[in-house]
């Protein structure tokens, strides 16, 4: 019978452990974070594989976590004033979207389906509050990410509107 440090042990040299471990060392999201604090941000996301045609949110839904794609393609779509839905995007490995539900508890902007069978790694809202209680030193750095990824994007959006007022004003 394995006690509790060989059960810590072979979770810890997991392949899948490992993979994602990778896969969060490579996001801006983990940048500054020691190996210790990494492997404890990921303990801290719920996984969840979602098959094809699934939805992960519906826009209008309440948002509650945000998403990191491990592996597979979601498609994030928006109803359009004639109430069919848009494409907004297309995103694989490594994409991280729907941070705004840890900032803020309101309807999500869009929706989010799997295109086909995939892989998600979850981050509550709930265990970012436990992070930043018990761990300030990465929730501060989780929450400074996505300041920088919130503006860069609101920056974008911004460029794209005065791109689009310029063309129409000629």
């Amino acid at each position: 019978m394995e006690g509790p440090v060989e059960l810590i042990k072979r979770y810890f040299q997991d392949s899948r452990f490992s993979a994602r471990r990778d896969l969060l060392r490579g996001l801006a999201l983990c940048e500054g974070l020691s190996e210790r604090e990494l492997g404890y941000l990921l303990q801290s996301f719920h996984i969840r594989v979602y098959n094809e045609g699934e939805a992960l949110f519906l826009e209008g839904d309440i948002g509650r976590a945000l998403f990191i794609v491990e592996s597979g393609k979601i498609e994030l779509s928006k109803h359009g004033a004639d109430g069919k839905p848009q494409r907004l995007a297309e995103l694989g490995t490594g994409a991280l979207f729907g941070e705004m539900a840890l900032l803020e508890q309101l309807p999500r902007s869009a929706s989010a389906t799997a295109v086909e069978p995939s892989t998600l790694m979850l981050l509550y809202r709930s265990k970012l509050d436990e992070i930043l209680h018990y761990h300030p030193r990465i929730g501060v750095s989780v929450m400074r990410h996505l300041a920088r990824l919130l503006s860069a994007r609101l920056r974008r959006t911004s460029d794209q509107i005065t791109t689009a007022g310029a063309s129409f004003s000629k």
